[in-house]
């Protein structure tokens, strides 16, 4: 059974694949880990803007770890569902990470360019320690090797959609992530 909204004119073109009870239960169990083993320290969450918007605020709202935030913006899709293979820096963080825990939050890994290109970015500005978590991860997409350390869920290779994901910038606001048919 999908779980559309009510009136979503695009709702038969849309599978659901993960509801948002598995998506909460998951992020939560996420976050203990992650309380676990930054247990007695503050740990920085960087969101890959726009689409770990979503998860890396539930997963904050969920540590009872110390967390502090910030953002970066890099690209490689636009508006297409394809990824360009060309990473651009868009937005880049706004205080020095030099010294702190920083946990890279993604929504998804694909190709593994972008989270390839940010590790070796932060790598270079000497954080005490660097872990890349995603909610969902697509293995067979991967044409970079890129190391995660945790991720939500392993999923098929499809294309995507909701809790942050979109198509060319619409759906980010499902409360479920679903496969556009």
């Amino acid at each position: 059974m999908n779980n559309f909204r009510k009136g979503d004119w695009m709702s038969e073109q849309f599978e659901v694949l993960i509801d948002n009870d598995k998506l909460m239960k998951r992020v939560k169990e996420m976050a203990e880990e992650l309380d676990k083993e930054y247990a007695g320290k503050t740990v920085h969450l960087i969101g890959i803007l726009k689409g770990s918007v979503f998860f890396m605020t539930d997963l904050a709202k969920n540590m009872k770890s110390d967390v502090t935030m910030d953002f970066i913006s890099v690209s490689s899709y636009g508006d297409g569902t394809e990824s360009s293979g060309i990473v651009r820096l868009n937005k880049d963080l706004d205080e020095s990470i030099e010294g702190k825990n920083v946990v890279i939050v993604e929504d998804i890994v694909d190709s593994g360019r972008t989270l390839s290109y940010v590790r070796k970015l932060f790598e270079d500005r000497r954080p005490a320690s660097l872990k890349i978590i995603t909610l969902l991860d697509k293995p067979d997409r991967r044409v970079v090797d890129c190391k995660v350390e945790m991720s939500g869920f392993v999923i098929p290779d499809k294309f995507i959609i909701g809790y942050g994901l979109d198509y060319a910038q619409k759906y980010r606001n499902l409360p479920y992530i679903a496969v556009i048919n």
